[in-house]
């Protein structure tokens, strides 16, 4: 199967990022066939200038519309492209020489209708952005959902790094208007439609998360607050493992207490635990500091989504409101 790919790259207010990651699109292996549908989401610094520098060496197609969120400027920029196969991007992603080659491989050997990559952290990147990208990946800290060998199958691709057909779009009208978790949701719809996702584990992308310690953390509790919706929404999705943040927060909490009363087991289990994040983000990123900061960002990502998630649950059991009207904040309006 011959596929025409377009990438979908929403972007609002971060026109450095796109010339990297334009950047990164030249320095891809292989033909450069396919199509970069850029949608200004409203911006106040756009892009425009940067995107037509590369017109001479990338088929660029650039939008402009008013703001409407990412998933809505995802579902402007699929219904302008000329592809046949959609790659959504984040506009903070570099990718590597191999990608597109590593996606075309994965698709070849087992062709799916949606596929997600993961995503790694950059040489280049700062200490802080390491950090945060350990805790986001690693298996001990998320249980390895971003791209974890045993998710190959029944996967939940998320839209910094996804890849959707066009058949699978029109089919379910693409992105909602939940900010985050429109990438689960639209996941979740389409296999309840039939159609299969998988990881495709070696079209990785480096994923800069430009965060500061206060960002991450309402990043994580937005997250958090998400997911007991998609849950009401979805109810056979609804999975124990979702709790565990909470019950983390609870753990961390309880041994405090304990401790306080001569009794250390609870205490010497968590200081075991943080033992372990720390020996293995130190193994991985041979740093000293980001390991240390990395325990940080663990604590953080808990806390925020722990704290979102069960905040979210008791909302939605105690008012019968749609959640949109008891979370204005996490849905866009569509234009």
């Amino acid at each position: 199967m011959q596929l025409q790919f377009s990438f979908i790259i929403p972007v609002y207010n971060r026109p450095e990022e796109i010339q990297e990651l334009l950047e990164s699109f030249m320095a891809l292996t292989g033909d450069k066939d396919f199509e970069i549908v850029i949608v200004e989401d409203g911006s106040t610094k756009p892009s425009q200038e940067i995107a037509k520098s590369f017109l001479s060496n990338l088929n660029i197609s650039y939008y402009q519309k008013s703001n409407s969120g990412p998933g809505d400027s995802r579902n402007y920029g699929m219904r302008k492209a000329k592809g046949d196969y959609f790659i959504i991007l984040d506009s903070d992603c570099i990718l590597p020489n191999q990608y597109l080659q590593e996606v075309k491989k994965g698709l070849e050997i087992e062709y799916v209708d949606c596929f997600g990559g993961p995503d790694a952290a950059h040489s280049s990147f700062s200490k802080l952005q390491k950090a945060i990208n350990f805790s986001m990946t690693s298996f001990f800290t998320t249980g390895g959902i971003r791209g974890r060998a045993k998710s190959l199958t029944r996967f939940e691709p998320r839209s910094f790094n996804m890849g959707l057909s066009k058949i699978a779009f029109l089919k379910t009208n693409g992105f909602g208007q939940i900010h985050p978790g429109e990438d689960p949701d639209l996941s979740i719809r389409l296999t309840n439609l039939g159609f299969k996702t998988k990881l495709l584990p070696n079209a990785f992308v480096y994923h800069k998360r430009r965060l500061s310690w206060s960002k991450f953390y309402t990043q994580v509790y937005k997250f958090g607050s998400v997911r007991p919706i998609l849950n009401s929404w979805h109810p056979s999705t609804k999975k124990i493992t979702y709790w565990l943040p909470t019950c983390f927060l609870f753990f961390v909490i309880f041994s405090l207490v304990l401790s306080g009363f001569q009794f250390y087991l609870p205490i010497v289990l968590l200081g075991l635990y943080y033992a372990l994040v720390f020996v293995l983000s130190l193994l991985k990123t041979k740093h000293l500091v980001i390991a240390i900061q990395a325990l940080i960002a663990v604590n953080i990502q808990f806390l925020g989504y722990g704290y979102g998630f069960v905040k979210s649950t008791l909302k939605l059991m105690v008012s019968n409101k749609p959640a949109a009207e008891l979370f204005p904040k996490l849905f866009f309006k569509p234009l």
